[in-house]
């Protein structure tokens, strides 16, 4: 059965993962380093992982195997997962596959590095948009009904 592993540190897209939950009834584990208000479910789990860099992105990546879906903006996390055979999806609706996660990753440490020597400023993601929650939740309900 088809499980669902968020990245909730900083996560926007939470409330759209409990309505897909509710209606496909799957399991889903909230990952984080804090406590999280969340509704209480047998379906949801919420997992408090050790303070510390990475121990949420470990915590999952530990967890999580082939067919569960993985959500998160952390492209190295991702990666992790995509080669357990998770499907990934992004805050976004965009999923990371196979095919584009070394490129994203190339992307990601290409953009660290010019950040560090001082060539462009911290900058920070584009603003989250309706669009990007709505391709999130249809994106999001797609790829369950694939697993389920």
């Amino acid at each position: 059965m088809v499980e669902i592993y968020v990245d909730a540190d900083a996560c926007p897209v939470k409330d759209e993962v409990l309505k897909v939950v509710a209606r496909r009834n799957v399991k889903v584990h909230f990952v984080s380093n804090q406590w999280l208000r969340l509704p209480q479910s047998t379906l949801i789990n919420i997992v408090v992982a050790p303070q510390g860099p990475d121990e949420a992105d470990n915590w999952i990546a530990e967890h999580i195997q082939k067919n569960d879906i993985c959500i998160t903006g952390d492209i190295p996390l991702a990666d992790r997962c995509i080669k357990k055979g998770a499907d990934v999806l992004g805050h976004n609706g965009k999923t990371f596959t196979p095919d584009s996660i070394g490129m994203a990753l190339a992307t990601r440490d290409l953009m660290t590095h010019l950040r560090d020597i001082g060539e462009i400023d911290g900058g920070g993601n584009r603003p989250f948009s309706k669009n990007d929650r709505s391709r999130f939740s249809s994106t999001l309900d797609t790829l369950v009904q694939k697993r389920l």
